[in-house]
């Protein structure tokens, strides 16, 4: 099924313009949050912030990337002058879910210390609406943002009943029915005042700058874990998968990472998921490149292995198609897949939505990126007074469910710390 809130009535005009470098692109953002996908320091920022809306699309279904894709094509057609960029975030399985695609009206991007801003709208309004956003970054100034006060609730399963999924997951992995599965859980932050979503975005770079900082249509959160990047033929993957805690002590740490890379199960859970991606990109590419160990990928909270793979496209695939046959990898999902998908259908109680599914933003000519939703909120409601937070553990044959809350909890830090 596709819905269309906001579409096209006639033609668009895309105009695109070089302006006065912005290093801190999260400092545009609105209360509201716009959208948002910007890596870097505050003061070196690389990446996109947009507001206002041109065109937005919802999509349900197993076909959901497919018409995705269709609904953009279409909609470029209509438009003339430089090429357009939307946002997307999609849904975790075909159903329930809702997966969302956005054209901002303004969009802001920076890339190797340059910045551009390109405007989306029909040609009388553009040169109206360019001003005007020109003249609301410049009256830009640090903003003093009210401190919210949070009261914690449960999630959709107690802390108790998850633990018995993840035991009953493991007695399948034992009895051979699979080799890992992903299950996830949820809590629940109830603020006092609206949520300025900018300024967490800010508080979330400043804590993770090597995540991906991002905000699509209520969804926020900051991943570490890169989808796809295609810029011409050369699409990257970034895989993630095994995890220890940080330490404050130095020492410490460096053991715990230590013990990561040594961790039998844990190598065996990113294998895993470095399998997955492998055999999907070796479908539209060349010349893969898949170092033959994971390296240590230390953030503020947790550590992980971590596998960057390369290739180059043998055919001209969009970044959004390669999302699609990407998904659902093993490191949100589980190995084999159908099995896995059926073990989640059994065994978690809550509904992901947009948690980890693809996330980020394409362009008229294919090119993209995407991130997997981890390390999010969803904000429900209209107020921006409520968030419900998602982390999610790989379950393999060693792993225990004591061990996997404790992992889940430090999973959740991130999003807390970034509240509280």
């Amino acid at each position: 099924m596709t819905s269309l809130a906001l579409a096209p009535d006639s033609s668009y005009y895309v105009r695109s313009v070089l302006i006065a470098d912005i290093p801190n692109l999260l400092q545009l953002l609105p209360a509201d949050g716009g959208h948002a996908w910007v890596r870097g320091t505050a003061d070196n920022h690389t990446g996109i912030v947009g507001w206002g809306t041109t065109a937005r699309a919802e999509f349900t279904g197993a076909e959901r990337f497919s018409r995705a894709q269709r609904w953009w094509s279409n909609w470029c057609e209509q438009t003339s002058g430089d090429s357009a960029l939307a946002f997307a975030s999609f849904a975790f399985a075909a159903e329930p879910g809702l997966s969302v695609v956005v054209v901002p009206q303004i969009c802001v991007q920076r890339t190797d210390g340059k910045t551009t801003i390109t405007v989306v709208a029909h040609k009388n309004d553009l040169d109206h609406l360019l001003r005007e956003a020109l003249a609301r970054i410049e009256k830009i100034t640090p903003e003093q943002i009210p401190v919210e006060s949070i009261t914690w609730l449960p999630g959709t399963q107690s802390v108790e009943a998850w633990q018995e999924s993840v035991e009953q997951a493991i007695e399948r992995i034992n009895s051979g029915e699979l080799d890992k599965v992903v299950l996830a859980r949820d809590i629940v932050a109830q603020l006092d005042i609206p949520l300025h979503v900018g300024a967490l975005l800010q508080r979330l770079n400043s804590e993770f700058p090597d995540c991906w900082a991002f905000s699509v249509d209520g969804l926020v959160g900051a991943t570490p874990e890169l989808l796809i990047r295609r810029g011409g033929k050369q699409v990257t993957s970034r895989v993630l998968a095994g995890t220890v805690r940080r330490s404050s002590n130095l020492g410490r740490d460096d053991a715990l990472a230590a013990s990561l890379l040594d961790s039998g199960k844990d190598q065996e859970e990113h294998e895993y998921a470095v399998r997955s991606v492998q055999s999907a990109l070796a479908q539209h590419c060349t010349d893969l490149v898949v170092p033959d160990a994971p390296f240590i990928l230390q953030l503020a909270n947790v550590q992980h292995l971590a596998t960057d793979i390369t290739g180059e496209l043998a055919e001209n695939v969009s970044a959004l198609a390669l999302a699609a046959s990407l998904h659902p990898t093993a490191a949100v999902c589980g190995t084999p897949t159908e099995r896995a998908l059926g073990a989640i259908n059994d065994l978690e109680v809550i509904e992901r939505g947009r948690y980890s599914g693809p996330v980020g933003w394409f362009t008229h000519n294919g090119d993209g990126e995407f991130g997997i939703a981890l390390r999010c909120a969803a904000i429900e409601g209209t107020n921006r007074t409520q968030l419900r937070l998602y982390a999610g553990c790989g379950i393999v044959a060693g792993s225990t469910s004591e061990l996997e809350i404790a992992e889940s909890n430090a999973k959740f830090n991130a999003m807390r710390s970034a509240l509280i």
